[in-house]
């Protein structure tokens, strides 16, 4: 295969690092600034002419700004002749706009796909989409990579038997579901119901979670609102301990006051997406690094080995 060369923009700098760490291989050059104006300047410092590129890059907060900054990089590769770019989306921001849920309203995680592709993108590596039929929305290669090998080893490390995987309504019962079965623990799924858009109030638990250790599933935590009524609800149902998992910490909005006003013991995340400041020194959040396991995929990827097996 033609070399490998490791580009990222500026969205996630410490993820970059530790993926160039585990591949071994040093970040590539590239000039990301900005205008006096707001109008993103990329310049690509080396030659990638005939090379296999990856270019790192979570649409996270500033997400207009991060994803601008991915289709530049991706265009600005392919005008400079990249035999191959690869787009290691490790958050998927404009995930949950995945359906017309009233009429005259945006399919917003297609257009993204779109954008992605006519930038330059020929595959995407991307991780625990909102859903997985946006894999579909691309024409390219999709490798949708799951944190739960990272998740599932520190739960088995660091929580005692009578466990409970709880999933913090119907839509997550699958995900949850698969958890609990690789950890040898029960299920319960908390009924929720929303009063208006980013308001939700759990009204029942199904399932036993008495005198057990709960842990919340989720695949991202926004401003954590149905995180901590979901938390509230298994106390009240006689929850010895409450800890909370997922794989983006969006964390926006009164997320980290919401979470340490909880009940909540402890809240486990992955680096997908950097944390602010406020974020970073709660007590209660724990963070696990997906690092190894995107260098990996990026590796497999890179030699034409099976990426799936790492999920086996």
């Amino acid at each position: 295969m033609n070399e490998m060369v490791l580009f990222t923009g500026n969205s996630n700098p410490g993820l970059a690092k530790k993926i160039s760490a585990y591949i071994d291989k040093p970040l590539g050059s590239a000039k990301v600034e900005t205008f006096s104006d707001g109008e993103i300047q990329i310049e690509i410092q080396e030659n990638v002419r005939g090379k296999d590129v990856f270019l790192l890059q979570s649409t996270c907060t500033p997400v207009n700004n991060n994803l601008v900054e991915l289709l530049l990089m991706l265009d600005a590769l392919k005008r400079a002749s990249a035999s191959r770019i690869t787009a290691v989306i490790p958050y998927y921001g404009y995930a949950r706009q995945d359906k017309k849920v009233a009429p005259r309203v945006p399919i917003s995680a297609k257009l993204i796909a779109d954008l992605i592709t006519a930038s330059g993108a020929t595959r995407v590596i991307t991780m625990d989409l909102h859903a997985g039929q946006i894999q579909g929305f691309f024409s390219i290669p999709v490798d949708n990579l799951y944190g739960a090998p990272v998740i599932i080893e520190y739960v088995k490390k660091n929580f005692d038997h009578d466990l409970v995987i709880v999933s913090p309504d119907a839509g997550g019962a699958e995900r949850a579901r698969a958890f609990a079965k690789r950890l040898k623990a029960g299920l319960a799924v908390i009924d929720k119901r929303r009063s208006a858009p980013n308001q939700a109030k759990a009204m029942a638990v199904i399932g036993d979670v008495k005198g057990k250790i709960t842990v919340i599933l989720d695949d991202m935590v926004d401003t954590a609102g149905t995180l901590t009524e979901a938390a509230a609800a298994l106390n009240a149902n006689g929850a010895c301990e409450v800890h909370a998992c997922c794989s983006h910490p969006v964390l926006s909005g009164p997320a980290i006051q919401r979470i340490n006003d909880s009940v909540l013991k402890s809240l486990l995340i992955t680096d997908t997406i950097p944390l602010s400041k406020n974020a970073a020194e709660s007590d209660k959040i724990k963070i696990l690094s997906i690092a190894d396991l995107v260098g990996e995929a990026i590796i497999r990827c890179h030699n034409g080995d099976s990426v799936t097996s790492l999920f086996v």
